[in-house]
């Protein structure tokens, strides 16, 4: 096989792995992204639910008084 055909091939299959890399590199990108985003829902989600029992307990005790 010519040389400069082993080098095309050679280039050719580095491109695919550069392209492999991109591509995984943006898909682990994008998955920390989404349990980023799930932890501060959850966080909200807790939070509104402590806001909630909170004014509970100060209405329970406005009863109690």
């Amino acid at each position: 096989m010519p040389l400069f055909l082993n080098r095309s091939t050679d280039m050719f299959h580095l491109m695919h792995e550069d392209l492999a890399r991109a591509q995984m590199s943006a898909r682990l990108g994008e998955a920390q992204q989404l349990r980023t985003g799930n932890r501060v829902a959850r966080a909200v989600r807790l939070s509104r639910k402590a806001e909630r029992a909170a004014q509970q307990a100060r209405l329970a005790l406005a009863r109690a008084l």
